[in-house]
């Protein structure tokens, strides 16, 4: 379905909406499970965002499944830190506090400067080494487990299994010096 809407299959697209929805729906309940009621960006809210961008995607050629959540990963986490620093107009200056990368995944109004420094590690370890930024954005962000992300970058899942345990050490000690 996702190569016929790349072809420009409308009906094919009319198709993957609720199997899409349902996934998206999956990977945002990932990130927001941990947030306070009423906060201001929901799960639903997340989702319909990151679709509305996936669809403006016009161009894109999916490839597989894998492709289309890996790009719904890194979507999901561009929104949650344009969220994040949005939340942090008003505290400008006032520096990011440390923060473990598990705790990082709570996005709320007390931790909007910690999802901007984690943002910030993560583009750091891209330049540093790009697999294990991409691992982390799967892995993290787009929820993936160790099979499904090994099969994105076309890896082993051991060679997977490894990075993300030196990505995590490598992200915790950026994160809190």
């Amino acid at each position: 379905m996702l190569v016929d809407w790349s072809n420009g299959n409308k009906a094919a697209l009319d198709k993957l909406i609720p199997v899409v929805h349902r996934e998206l729906r999956r990977l945002a309940h990932h990130y927001m499970r941990h947030e306070r009621a009423g906060h201001t960006l929901q799960t639903t809210a997340l989702v319909n965002e990151a679709y509305m961008r996936l669809v403006a995607y016009r161009r894109m050629r999916w490839q597989n499944r894998a492709h289309f959540f890996a790009v719904s990963a890194q979507v999901m986490r561009r929104i949650l830190v344009e969220h994040a620093r949005s939340r942090n107009v008003a505290k400008r200056g006032g520096g990011a506090c440390k923060v473990s990368l598990d705790e990082a995944a709570v996005v709320s109004e007390n931790r909007s400067a910690e999802v901007v420094a984690l943002d910030q590690a993560l583009l750091d370890l891209e330049i540093w080494d790009p697999r294990k930024a991409k691992i982390v954005e799967l892995r993290f962000f787009g929820g993936l487990n160790i099979e499904e992300t090994a099969e994105v970058l076309k890896v082993s899942p051991t060679t997977v299994q490894r990075e993300w345990r030196s990505a995590k050490a490598w992200l915790y000690k950026k994160v809190n010096k």
